[in-house]
């Protein structure tokens, strides 16, 4: 029995459930410690490896989510701030939804990790979550999603009505992201970096959809509008200095962008991770992403020399 070559693809579906890469790692690896364990009763008969896989990593999600606090985007905390000049305060006691590293895991159905998608996952009950992301993103059966679950048909349809029902509205229409090799969403990150390289605020701002949002957890505060979203850059760059750097990447299937700030003694040193939302060539989010943590996930070199500008 050899369950490795589903490790990555179980690693995304316990980051669907938790909103977390480290946690769904580490309870990756307690999957297949369980079935390690278990594989004398493993019956090929009675269900394949995978179906039998994600039987136990059902489980073992389910257990973690019972002592978890759902994972919120700043967004997802209540009315955005009005004010570009607020303290910028971190928030450690909040266990905030992290991005996922697409360079790290060879994953199907990228669509569905989306940070909109996995944030608005996160307001369902666990076995709702669970029932939807097997049925809708893995395509399960119904029969299947009940014998992982120890439920019954009816039971399974009926929490995937109610999942689709809390999930309506609460994000945006799929097709209407476009993918990060789009011609229309590469132009629009490759005039943002030169704008941002630059320092050029109304250049950034004409970039941005009217009701652009942006995010920086762990701070709690967000804003809307590309009114307030250029006053804050403006914010950045009289605090931080001009001369950042920044590298393309993709994260949650979107994408996204490593900035490296100045720093006088030693080059640039790794400042964010942005994920970034594009829709009809406008960026409509940006999530910044601070946490050393969530930076280490991605693996970027933490400092750039002037010369790799």
């Amino acid at each position: 029995m050899d369950a490795e070559p589903y490790r990555k693809e179980l690693v995304a579906y316990c980051y669907r459930m938790l909103g977390s890469v480290h946690e769904a790692e580490d309870l990756t690896q307690e999957t297949m410690l369980r079935a390690w364990k278990a594989r004398d009763r493993y019956d090929p008969e009675r269900a394949s490896l995978r179906t039998w896989l994600y039987r136990i990593a059902t489980n073992v999600c389910l257990t973690a989510l019972e002592a978890r606090a759902r994972r919120p985007l700043p967004s997802g905390l209540g009315a955005p701030s009005e004010d570009p000049g607020a303290p910028l305060t971190p928030r450690a006691d909040i266990p905030w939804l992290e991005p996922f590293p697409d360079g790290r895991f060879d994953v199907e159905a990228r669509a569905d990790l989306r940070l909109a998608w996995v944030a608005a996952v996160q307001l369902l009950p666990a076995r709702q979550r669970a029932v939807l992301v097997l049925r809708e993103v893995l395509e399960f059966s119904a029969a299947e999603v009940a014998a992982h679950l120890g439920t019954t048909v009816p039971a399974v349809n009926s929490a995937l009505q109610r999942a689709r029902a809390t999930l309506s509205g609460a994000v945006g229409e799929p097709g209407a992201v476009r993918e990060p090799d789009d011609p229309e969403t590469r132009e629009a990150i490759r005039r943002y970096v030169l704008a941002f390289e630059a320092a050029d605020v109304p250049a950034l701002v004409r970039l941005l959809a009217d009701d652009a949002v942006l995010e920086m957890p762990p701070v709690p505060l967000w804003y809307r509008g590309s009114a307030d979203y250029g006053r804050f850059l403006d914010r950045v760059f009289a605090l931080r200095g001009t001369g950042w750097a920044m590298r393309p990447l993709t994260a949650n299937g979107q994408p996204a962008l490593a900035a490296y700030a100045p720093d006088p003694q030693d080059g640039l040193r790794l400042h964010t991770l942005q994920v970034f939302t594009v829709v009809g060539g406008l960026i409509t989010r940006n999530v910044v992403f601070a946490d050393p943590g969530v930076l280490a996930s991605f693996g970027l070199p933490r400092k750039l020399s002037p010369r790799d500008r």
